[in-house]
């Protein structure tokens, strides 16, 4: 068995989680061996031997005894540059960057077949949680009928925060940031981005289709209102930013983000916190659920690790059903039942509903709850930007299956 010869690039949060957890790793059989970070004077959480970092990728490139690239930078460009150079080389990797990984898989995974070399990155989707090599190996037959869940730590404390004990929007989202949970800018995280990206990734491995991401409706929570909370309390049930990914035929499937409003009988109800959950349901098998830790600098090295040690046994994706018969083709021609409430914005009644199915109208604050397709909300997208708009997904998808 070849012991792992680490290169790291990054030393933040994930990085120091993972200097940390790989010295606990008895069996890992790995050792860092470079550090590659912008600052090598800068002040780390994490001790280590300063001979080991560096401020030169080349060092690293260049190290012949090096045999597996680490990165968890903070920059989708700097990842993406590091990531190319490693496959081109020969060098597998392991990365954390959704993001990058999401806007340029399918480069990367023909660079892995043309450099024959492997790129895993379990931790760029749900943290702790094996979403990815449970698609991969478990999953690996085209009975898989949907995937769905909380895919983001930040936005899901927020909502815990608001529904669980009663705080406002707005301070929920501020003692997010205190925490960490949150960024300054926490943009990424509320507007459903973060999600959308792992979703993309996991879509590769469960249905073996790439789609990119501005094809893809995506709605955050940054416009939620305390009326909206008010309904869905009386509705008893929370709203939840949710992704997922459904095959509505065995020619089609449809994806997006959206917030939604989730009944207590539905297992991502009580995911609460910053914890994540994700449903993945078959034709044979219901529904199987998997919760855990999406984020944090431990969770996610612990991930990392996973991807280190199945590297110490030659583990590669396949993207075995990118090569089934058949594959379904992404559609948006797909009616759903939605909430929007808003304000003064005109417009929102003249959307192109396919029914109406209830309608609220005051001085404080309007909505309506109809069917749309998917096609013409996400055709509708600026006006549903406006900050006196809010929008939330009724589920209607196996309503039949979960009674």
């Amino acid at each position: 068995m070849r012991p792992i010869k680490i290169g790291l690039f990054g030393l933040g949060v994930v990085g120091s989680g993972i200097v940390e957890i790989i010295g606990r790793a008895r069996n890992a059989h790995a050792e860092i061996r470079r550090i590659c970070v912008r600052d090598i004077t800068k002040k780390r959480a994490v001790e280590v031997d300063p001979a080991l970092l560096t401020d030169n990728a080349a060092d690293i490139f260049g190290d012949p005894s090096i045999n597996l690239i680490v990165e968890v930078v903070d920059n989708p460009d700097a990842s993406y540059r590091i990531v190319t150079e490693a496959l081109r080389r020969g060098i597998p990797v392991v990365s954390g960057s959704k993001a990058m990984i999401a806007r340029h898989l399918p480069e990367l995974i023909e660079l892995q077949r043309r450099h024959n070399t492997a790129l895993l990155y379990d931790a760029s989707a749900c943290g702790s949680i094996p979403v990815i090599r449970n698609l991969e190996e478990y999953y690996d037959n085209d009975l898989l009928l949907e995937v769905k869940g909380i895919l983001n730590g930040s936005s899901n404390y927020i909502l815990s925060r608001v529904f669980d004990h009663g705080e406002d929007y707005g301070a929920a989202l501020r003692k997010a940031q205190e925490l960490g949970f949150a960024e300054s800018d926490p943009t990424f995280d509320i507007e459903g981005f973060d999600s959308l990206f792992k979703l993309i990734i996991i879509t590769v491995h469960a249905l073996g289709v790439y789609v990119a991401p501005d094809s893809i409706f995506t709605y955050g929570i940054s416009t939620i209102h305390d009326s909206d909370i008010r309904y869905a309390r009386e509705k008893r049930v929370k709203i939840k930013l949710v992704a997922q990914v459904v095959k509505v035929s065995d020619e089609r499937f449809t994806m997006f983000v959206m917030p939604e409003f989730v009944s207590p009988s539905k297992y991502i109800y009580s995911v609460d916190d910053e914890y994540n959950g994700v449903v993945i349901r078959g034709e044979c098998y219901d529904r199987q659920f998997m919760f855990g830790k999406g984020a944090g600098s431990l969770p996610t090295a612990s991930s990392i690790l996973s991807d280190v040690m199945a590297r110490l046994h030659g583990y590669r994706y396949e993207y075995k059903k990118m090569g089934f018969a058949g594959r379904p083709a992404f559609t948006e021609d797909v009616p759903l039942r939605v909430y929007v409430r808003y304000g003064a914005t005109a417009g929102v009644r003249d959307l192109p509903w396919l029914a109406v199915r209830e309608q609220y109208f005051s001085e404080s604050g309007n909505y309506i709850i109809g069917d749309i397709r998917l096609a013409d909300l996400h055709a509708s997208r600026p006006l549903l930007s406006a900050q006196d708009v809010f929008l939330a997904h009724i589920p209607l998808f196996f309503t039949d299956r979960d009674n």
